[in-house]
Formats: C-alpha cells, structure tokens, sequence
C-alpha cells in the first residue's frame, strides 16, 4: 500500500478509473491535517481487521515519528507505520506485568517535548473504555498540543461482523455500554446493578469474559429475563472470529467447558436473533485479512 503522501499520476480525463490495487494514489492530493512536531495524536485502531482503521489513522501512521501503541492493535496495521518511526509497545493484558498508565502517560510527555511526532495507538476507539481520556489530560496539564482519531468501537463493529446490529427500530431505542472490570480486574465496585438490568433492551459488555457469571448474577437478581439470549464474539473481525449463542441461566456451564479466547465482547438481548439472518461474516468473507 502506497504511502499518502507519495506522489503518482492521475489517469487523463476519458481512462476509466483505476480498480484494485493502487486507488490509494486517489488520495496524494488531499489536505490532511498537519501533524505538526511536538504533536500527540491518540488514534483510534478499530476493533481488529486491519480494513477498519480510518483514513486518518493512515495518514498518521506515515507522520509518525514514534509509535507508541496497545497489545491488541493488529500488528498488520503497526506494519503499515514508515520505516523510519519508532515503535514502541506498551500493551496492557489482564494478569500479565504492563505498563503503568503513569509511565505511559509520562511518555507521551516526554517525546512531544523532545518535538517528536507522537503516534498513540489504541484497539478500539480512544474514549471507550481505551483510558484516552487520561491521557489528554495528562497531555493537557503538560501544554501538549493534541488530536483525537476516533476509531470504530468493538461494541458496534464487532458486533456488526457477528450479524448483530447494536440497535434495530423494532428492538431497542438504547444500549448499554458497560466494562467488565476495574483496572485491577476486579467487579467494576461503582454500578448500580439495579439500574442496569433495567436500563436498555439491549447492553453490551467489554472487557467482562473473566466476572461474567457473577455479571450475570446481579443481573438476575435485578429482574433480568434468564431466558434472554447473550452471545459472546472472540477474536470479533479477525479471520478467526469465533461467536457463541447462549442464555443468561445457560451462560455458566457453557463457559466452564469452553476456552474461549480473548478479547471479547458480549451482547445481551433480543437484537441477538438478527443473527439467523444477517450472519454475514462467513467462509469467502473471511478469506482476506484485511477484513
């Protein structure tokens, strides 16, 4: 893939376009906005196929002069990065030694100040459940000039590849967006389980496989229907995308005879059926990694 800021020549007017590989080149000519040195951008890398990333998240990574990014940013997108950046990895795992957000935080700082183009790459999108939020206001109180990428969230695009729309007019006018965990990995201490069982026709849980029976307990306990449908999306977007259909009153015993991988998202409620029809995501469609 042709960086976007190389130069190549348009067809002459009457040609007919250029398909395939190359359409890149399509782009030379348009103004991206300046990734000025001393400059942070938190990027948004999607929800895992490497297709997902945007335009802008592109263009960042050919400025670029460090990287700086997560452990689930697909290693194909770190790839597209110039040959000249430096990349550094500062993932976070559950029960494996990471980074402390401080020292990350702290880091952004530090290269910013030494007027490096600052590349921070995260799964997902920055301001769901990514902590980017900490990090601008870190960058803020230090005076580092910023820009935010939103990338696409698991919970919409990773549902999306599994055939379930996030909302449908027949089914819900809500959703619910809720993390599994605290930073610790303990039950997020602060939600009112009372008011998220009733809250929206539809909720959808990141970062919850490991507290997910006791998630269900309290939900349970707070009026939710144990008949209602969850599935539960491994690997959402990857050729190896593995999903798994289930009622809450079902969902313990499923999970202590399956290993399933993560990451994955969880989705519960009647927006669930749709995937008896708009299961998409199979055999030839996943052929291409890109996605």
């Amino acid at each position: 893939m042709p960086p976007l800021n190389s130069h190549n020549s348009r067809q002459s007017e009457g040609t007919s376009s250029q398909q395939g590989p190359g359409v890149f080149s399509n782009l030379d000519a348009t103004c991206f906005p300046a990734f000025d040195r001393g400059q942070v951008w938190l990027v948004g890398a999607g929800p895992g196929a490497p297709g997902l990333l945007t335009l802008l998240g592109y263009y960042a990574l050919q400025k670029a002069e460090v990287v700086i990014h997560d452990a689930l940013v697909n290693k194909e997108i770190i790839s597209w990065a110039n040959n000249r950046a430096e990349v550094i990895f500062a993932g976070k795992r559950g029960g494996k030694p990471s980074p402390r957000q401080e020292d990350i935080s702290s880091r952004l700082i530090e290269l910013a100040k030494q007027g490096l183009r600052v590349l921070r790459l995260k799964g997902g999108d920055p301001f769901v459940f990514g902590r980017g939020g900490e990090e601008c206001q870190k960058l803020a109180d230090a005076g580092i000039p910023f820009r935010i990428v939103p990338g696409i969230s698991t919970g919409i695009g990773g549902l999306a590849y599994a055939g379930i729309p996030v909302t449908h007019r027949e089914i819900n006018h809500s959703v619910l967006f809720l993390t599994g965990h605290e930073a610790d990995g303990r039950m997020p201490h602060s939600v009112d389980w009372r008011a998220v069982a009733l809250a929206s026709p539809v909720i959808v849980l990141y970062m919850a496989l490991k507290n997910l029976p006791v998630i269900i307990d309290r939900l349970l306990a707070h009026g939710r229907n144990p008949n209602e449908k969850l599935v539960i999306i491994s690997n959402a977007t990857l050729q190896d995308q593995q999903v798994y259909e289930m009622t809450l009153e079902t969902t313990p015993n499923v999970l202590e005879k399956l290993q399933i991988a993560t990451p994955a998202i969880i989705v519960i409620g009647k927006v669930v059926g749709f995937r008896n029809s708009l299961d998409w995501y199979v055999n030839m469609m996943r052929e291409n990694k890109i996605g």
